[in-house]
């Protein structure tokens, strides 16, 4: 290879990471967007103020199942047809369906664009993921997917930002940073390792070899398990702060947005010291044992904090987010554990299953709120998942210096 294609082949590389990263900004952007926005749009609308919390609930839960089934379909279409197609065609999806989310009067026209837009949201990181990990070399790719990550995350920032200037408006920008982004992506290019597996005699996006052998069905099961508790935490005890604030006793009203926007920038800050740590160590696993028990110890601190302020809490929801900043290590370790023939099927599935998660979590956590309460409900779900997600490392292979350069026989 010459110099010229030395360099030509690296600006393509750091213009491949670069997209990646930008279509996980506007994926976290879309994903929290309903979150930040909860509260204001449904009373916009004519949700009456004792049925937002279930309302919004419900919304959620639809999106999450947005999320599972789409994760499903892009996963599918990754490895049979390419990973460039699932960037296309997620980001066309969720583009629209933002559009429409602006443009909404009801709960039921709310649910189902949300719905949609889940199933769109479910293909950009697992995507992106599988195309910096095939992409990069074995010693460099940790770096490029915590790139893809800290920089995708800084979307829950821009989406606090813009939320500020109306719900209907925030749903908008969103739509049109999609269509930007699909602008940029007619440059990107496919993964060398999916070109040769292409054209190899071997089943590629078969979803059901994640389920025919026993040995790989647990090895995927771990992978989802490990994620849990990140999830739990975003979603539950920080989306649900408002409620959390009361049951704290909490001196003035706790603001959701602003929890997500402080626990994201901590997920950033988090996700760097993750990709050194793991890079240093070479060690994935060692990384996510560390970060698991730290947000463990996070969680105790907010569910202890009566009384809370809200200057407590934005330093809370830093900390939370800090030490849950395992997202790009936790995808990384799954795009790992399985050959190029279903590795963007698994990529694909396995965040936008433990995202999916939020839906159990959600029942559960429902569950036990009559019996225990806000706050004794927060320790248990946290002590279970954490423990879960404990056992699921300790059971999966350390894959630092893996070659991935091999395919799953069926």
């Amino acid at each position: 290879m010459t110099a010229n294609q030395s360099a030509r082949a690296a600006r393509n590389v750091v213009f491949l990471v670069l997209v990646a990263s930008l279509g996980y900004f506007v994926d976290i952007y879309d994903l929290l967007i309903f979150s930040i926005v909860r509260k204001n749009s449904l009373l916009d609308i004519g949700v009456a103020p004792a049925d937002v919390l279930p309302k919004g609930v419900f919304i959620i839960n639809v999106q999450m199942f947005g999320l599972l089934l789409g994760g499903i379909l892009w996963g599918v279409v990754g490895d049979k047809l390419g990973r460039i197609r699932v960037l296309f065609g997620s980001i066309l999806l969720y583009s629209i369906a933002n559009f429409a989310n602006g443009l909404v009067h009801d709960v039921n026209t709310y649910a189902l664009i949300r719905f949609i837009a889940g199933i769109g949201l479910a293909g950009e990181l697992g995507a992106g993921i599988t195309l910096v990990s095939e992409t990069l070399s074995k010693e460099r790719r940790g770096y490029g997917t915590t790139i893809v990550a800290v920089i995708g995350l800084f979307g829950a920032g821009a989406a606090v930002m813009v939320a500020k200037y109306g719900w209907r408006d925030a749903y908008f920008v969103g739509g049109v940073l999609g269509v930007v982004l699909l602008l940029l992506r007619i440059g990107t290019f496919e993964s060398g390792m999916y070109k040769n597996v292409e054209k190899a005699d071997v089943s590629k996006g078969n979803f059901f070899m994640l389920f025919n052998n026993w040995n790989r069905f647990k090895k995927y099961l771990y992978c989802i398990l490990i994620g849990a508790p990140l999830w739990y935490v975003v979603g539950v005890l920080i989306t649900l702060s408002p409620e959390f604030g009361k049951a704290l006793g909490a001196a003035e009203p706790l603001n959701a947005g602003t929890g997500i926007l402080y626990s994201y920038i901590g997920i950033s800050v988090g996700g760097i010291f993750a990709g050194i740590l793991a890079q240093v160590t070479r060690s994935r696993k060692l990384t996510m044992l560390v970060f698991l028990l730290l947000s463990a110890i996070s969680v105790v601190c907010y569910l202890r904090a009566y009384g809370i302020t809200n200057t407590q809490f934005i330093w809370l929801c830093f900390f939370m987010g800090c030490a849950v900043g395992y997202w790009a290590t936790f995808v990384t370790i799954a795009s790992e554990q399985f050959g190029t023939n279903i590795r963007s099927t698994v990529t694909t599935t396995v965040p936008n299953f433990v995202r999916g998660s939020l839906i159990p979590i959600n029942l559960a956590f429902n569950a036990l709120l009559p019996h225990y309460g806000m706050i004794g409900s927060g320790y248990i779900m946290m002590g279970v998942l954490t423990v879960i997600a404990l056992f699921s490392l300790s059971r999966l292979k350390e894959t630092f210096e893996k070659d991935l350069d091999y395919v799953e026989i069926s």
